[in-house]
């Protein structure tokens, strides 16, 4: 293969990912027309039309499609080799790009990072915060972080955190007007304060379990967040209730702000794990960056 052959395919890729000609030239560092010639260029000599064009969008065409199933490994592959060529340096060094949570960043991750990131200069880690399921192949993180019950089976996974609780609180002065719930079942008759998830696009459903019984309730109130700071501030000044990691909380709980209810509905369930595709090859910053996270009980 020719050198500007492989540029061509770079460029392709980079125009299906971004389904945009502008982004992709913003991305690539180049001006759009630059990148239209090279795609027509890549088309004509293939004799094959690549993408479908419209005022709005770029797409893929079936054949567009069938060379970016096959591109994506090749050049993932070409990547992970020439990052393990820049390892054999003396000190770690690279790119590594992680999805997490707000949480996670915040309890696990950024505690780490400010420890060990002084010491090895060479290594930029981007931490993108998002509450839902990215696929990392796809938008080409290094690694995610999730809860370890919403791993997939087909990735590498490392514990990262302790087990952990949800809590369900609301202040003293909502509970002088309120019953206090005995069951889920009687949040039903109860303002709750709900939690947007960006990613899914819906409310999320209070997950609760007791004795091997486990529930998903969808619960009413007169206000929702995407955002947990909001709603522990919502739940505080006594506009409902709120479910939310205990160490959210933690501190309302101990000075009286805020009560906490329904304990025995909230178990304990595993914790962070940070986790990447099981033919990644990684690199020495990566496998520095996990064994500094790992937890160790």
């Amino acid at each position: 293969m020719q050198r500007d052959q492989l540029s061509d395919l770079s460029v392709f890729l980079a125009v299906s990912e971004e389904c945009s000609f502008t982004r992709a030239a913003a991305r690539l560092g180049t001006s759009q027309s630059a990148l239209s010639h090279t795609v027509r260029r890549l088309e004509t000599r293939l004799g094959v039309r690549l993408l479908t064009r419209t005022t709005r969008s770029v797409a893929p065409t079936h054949a567009g499609q069938r060379l970016l199933d096959t591109l994506r490994p090749a050049l993932a592959g070409i990547e992970t080799q020439l990052a393990s060529l820049r390892d054999l340096r003396e000190r770690p060094a690279g790119n590594i790009r992680i999805t997490a949570s707000q949480h996670a960043v915040d309890t696990v991750l950024w505690p780490t990072f400010a420890k060990l990131l002084p010491d090895y200069p060479d290594i930029h880690v981007e931490l993108s915060i998002d509450s839902g399921f990215a696929d990392i192949v796809t938008q080409r993180f290094d690694a995610g972080v999730r809860l370890g019950e919403a791993l997939a089976k087909d990735m590498i996974a490392a514990r990262i955190g302790p087990d952990l609780r949800m809590a369900v609180v609301g202040s003293p002065g909502y509970f002088e007007r309120r019953s206090i719930p005995q069951t889920p079942q009687d949040l039903a008759g109860h303002d709750c304060i709900n939690l947007r998830l960006l990613s899914a696009g819906g409310l999320y459903a209070w997950e609760m379990e007791k004795d091997g019984r486990e529930l998903r309730v969808r619960v009413e109130g007169q206000l929702a967040f995407d955002n947990v700071h909001m709603i522990v501030r919502a739940a505080s000044a006594g506009f409902g209730m709120a479910f939310v990691m205990e160490d959210q909380v933690a501190a309302q709980v101990a000075d009286g702000r805020l009560v906490r209810v329904l304990d025995d509905w909230c178990p304990s369930f595993p914790g962070y794990h940070i986790y990447y595709p099981s033919r990644r090859q990684p690199s020495a910053a990566f496998v520095l960056l996990v064994a500094a996270l790992r937890y160790r009980s």
